[in-house]
């Protein structure tokens, strides 16, 4: 007994005495490597399209330089705010989201058809990105609150379901299927591991399937992608173009690149390859091992965060659980029809590149969304250490009682 007090209390002390890294620093190297890429490629891709359009070739990429430096300020004051914030102001952040979906319906900025920006000043502000990071949240916070009705009965299936409709609505106006497809799958994934019957979950997705083919069908322009997906050579000055040159590029990259600022796609052959298509430009200066890098990086971010997951539901944290779950899930979707579409595998959609692409609200928004992980991660590991410094305590107040008595 006296010996195991002893390790007990050693162990301690080592962990007093070398003040354990409260965060996961493999998060955080993971997310300096992806905005670094980030702001190299784009700084390649846009630099032909800025100079024509702006008489500056360094005008996206100092742009994506301000916009860098805003999601690092931003996830630093998200990861100030403890998990019991997002706890108890994710009702409220979900009618800040709805209120963002309708402003943006109302006074939104058009751009190739899609009203989907916000304009304040200098400052434009997509309102489907934080939408997301809310609805997420919010629905975390639901399965805690009703996680006996989403497993028992219809009720509580469906109402989350229910809210994600609105969302869907508003989003569909925009439009921006591609958000709306994101966040469907989502929030099927959380209520499966929320425990939902199967009966429930495939029926949900049957409709959802459903919907979606009947968006496509009766949307010309969505009927035109897909045609021009599914055969890209047929027309490839016209419905196939855009995929047909990402096509090149990926092909030209080979398996080290054409090297850094080589690419002949970003000489505006392939429209948006500072956006939307960044890991065909990535692919063709820097080849398979780029892009193999790139995806290695994303795969270590989303592993880490269903890890914290993983940690937060063992330690009977469910809503920090189910957060890190879903921002997980959310990061990998968005990652795989970025990419996908960019290499063929997928219909075209309007989605960013995690921490990749450009685009000040993406970017923002996903740092907070990490911030928020690593407040997790931090939580769990102080909650571990002041378990051990309890467990420390207690074992030598028993050793002094046993010491006392032995003394009487």
């Amino acid at each position: 007994m006296s010996e195991q007090l002893s390790l007990l209390e050693l162990f301690a002390k080592r962990h007093d005495e070398q003040s354990p890294r409260h965060y996961s620093l493999l998060l955080v190297l993971v997310c300096l490597s992806l905005y670094s890429i980030g702001f190299v490629i784009i700084t390649s891709a846009s630099m032909p399209i800025a100079e024509r359009l702006y008489g500056d070739p360094y005008h996206f990429a100092f742009r994506h330089g301000i916009y860098i430096v805003i999601a690092l300020i931003a996830a630093m004051i998200t990861l100030n705010l403890p998990m019991q914030f997002w706890r108890v102001t994710n009702p409220y952040l979900l009618l800040l989201g709805v209120a963002l979906l309708i402003t943006v319906l109302l006074i939104g900025k058009t751009v190739y058809g899609s009203k989907r920006w916000i304009e304040l000043g200098p400052i434009t502000i997509q309102a489907a990105e934080p939408a997301k990071l809310f609805f997420f949240l919010y629905l975390a916070g639901y399965l805690v609150r009703r996680y006996e009705q989403v497993q028992e009965n219809l009720k509580g299936f469906f109402k989350p379901l229910v809210v994600f409709f609105v969302f869907a609505g508003l989003l569909l106006m925009q439009p921006d299927l591609g958000t709306v497809i994101v966040m469907f799958a989502t929030t099927l994934a959380l209520l499966f591991l929320a425990g939902a019957r199967l009966w429930q979950f495939f029926a949900v997705i049957f409709t959802g399937v459903a919907a979606i083919v009947v968006l496509i069908v009766i949307s010309d322009y969505r009927r035109n992608r897909i045609v021009g997906f599914l055969d890209p050579w047929a027309d490839p000055f016209g419905a196939g173009y855009q995929l047909t040159q990402s096509l090149m590029a990926y092909g030209r990259g080979s398996w080290f690149g054409q090297g850094l600022g080589n690419s002949l796609q970003k000489l505006e052959f392939l429209p948006e390859a500072h956006t939307d298509f960044i890991m065909a430009i990535l692919a063709e200066e820097f080849g398979y091992m780029g892009v193999i890098v790139v995806l290695v990086l994303l795969f270590c971010l989303i592993v880490q965060g269903l890890r914290i997951g993983n940690l937060a539901l063992a330690s009977e944290r469910p809503f920090e659980a189910f957060t890190a779950f879903g921002i997980s899930i959310w990061f990998c979707l968005q990652t795989a029809i970025n990419i996908g579409a960019s290499s063929g595998l997928l219909p075209t959609k309007g989605l960013t590149l995690p921490l990749v692409s450009y685009g000040g609200s993406s970017l923002i928004i996903m740092s907070m969304a990490v911030a928020i992980l690593i407040r997790i991660d931090f939580e769990l590991r102080v909650d571990g250490v002041q378990a051990i410094a309890r467990k420390s305590k207690s074992a030598s107040s028993k050793k002094a009682d046993i010491k006392r008595g032995d003394d009487e």
